[in-house]
């Protein structure tokens, strides 16, 4: 079974989702670096959802679609698919909910990503991301136990829910110029689009994602949804094929444009945001950062947010990373 809404998510969704998120998420912290100014020309305002509940800003979607499930379909269960963010948010969410959780998640997904999501008490089943068909063994579970199936991106609520990231950060920091938001399916980029239409802000959005994995920038070029290639990245939250509809739909209509970021330059966020910030970034979370300070738009004296999307990163992997000399 599909909760999914025939409609589009809006602005008002956004706004909804932020009550029913108050006392329940993390207001995460807004972080600045003068060393970021002075290397940018430009006041960076970083929203740092890597300090939000599961260590990433997939919690808010999370928790928002599933808090408005009825009754019945909570006690058959929810299931999801997910390289890890999702798919902790989800395990997270239905245990304070106390709704069964499944998750499928990647056999080569971040070891700490599975073992989070299994500590939250969620089941986890993998997959082969290179041979097999995570929607597909997805679907086919969902029907099989009859769970609802609450995708990563395709879901107006859990869009609406990880649109409140940036409504927090334009309501600390207003008059905001740009807005840099890290997209793997496009959920976060969607409502973060729905949140500045909240406020009536004219900040630019611009969505960053993998160099190697650039699915969005290639479908806002085409104007139609392009999927690629399985792709190889350090990002490893953003492996995704092609955007999802709905989040489509609202980045052709609103977003000033998608960027992308090499691995190499995503080291050197990470290392940034180690040594000068003190903060533990994943790859993934670190395409913001990485956009606006290499991917071509000029920010110069400009307010600036950057959103941090996500801190979930294995510890030896993240030690690699921040001594990788690429």
């Amino acid at each position: 079974m599909n909760p999914i809404a025939p409609h589009a998510p809006t602005a008002a969704d956004v706004l909804a989702a932020a009550q029913r998120l108050q006392g329940v998420a993390h207001r995460t912290p807004v972080l600045h670096s003068g060393m970021a100014n002075e290397l940018l020309g430009a006041q960076l305002f970083f929203k740092c959802e890597n300090l939000q509940r599961t260590g990433s800003f997939k919690f808010r979607g999370a928790y928002n679609a599933l808090a408005q499930l009825d009754a019945a379909q909570r006690q058959r269960g929810v299931l999801t698919f997910s390289a890890g963010n999702h798919a902790q948010a989800i395990a997270l969410a239905a245990r304070l909910l106390d709704i069964p959780a499944l998750v499928v998640m990647p056999e080569d997904a971040a070891a700490s990503k599975i073992a989070a999501a299994r500590s939250y008490g969620a089941q986890v089943v993998t997959y082969n991301r290179f041979t097999e068909d995570r929607e597909a063994i997805s679907a086919r579970i969902a029907q099989e136990r009859g769970m609802a199936l609450i995708p990563p991106s395709e879901h107006p609520q859990v869009l609406a829910g990880q649109g409140t990231a940036a409504l927090e950060l334009l309501q600390e920091v207003p008059r905001l110029h740009y807005l840099f938001v890290p997209v793997g399916g496009g959920g976060l980029l969607a409502g973060s689009l729905l949140a500045l239409q909240a406020l009536g802000s004219s900040c630019e959005a611009w969505g960053v994602e993998p160099e190697a994995a650039n699915d969005a920038q290639q479908s806002l070029r085409s104007g139609h949804i392009v999927q690629i290639a399985q792709p190889r990245t350090i990002a490893d939250g953003a492996l995704t094929t092609s955007l999802s509809p709905l989040a489509f739909a609202a980045i052709q209509a609103h977003a000033s444009g998608i960027i992308t970021a090499s691995d190499p330059q995503l080291l050197q966020a990470l290392r940034f945001f180690a040594e000068r910030m003190k903060t533990v970034v994943e790859p993934t979370g670190a395409l913001a950062f990485a956009g606006a300070r290499d991917g071509g738009v000029d920010i110069r004296g400009k307010r600036v947010g950057i959103l941090i999307s996500g801190g979930n990163v294995d510890l030896a992997r993240y030690a690699r990373f921040l001594s990788d000399s690429t």
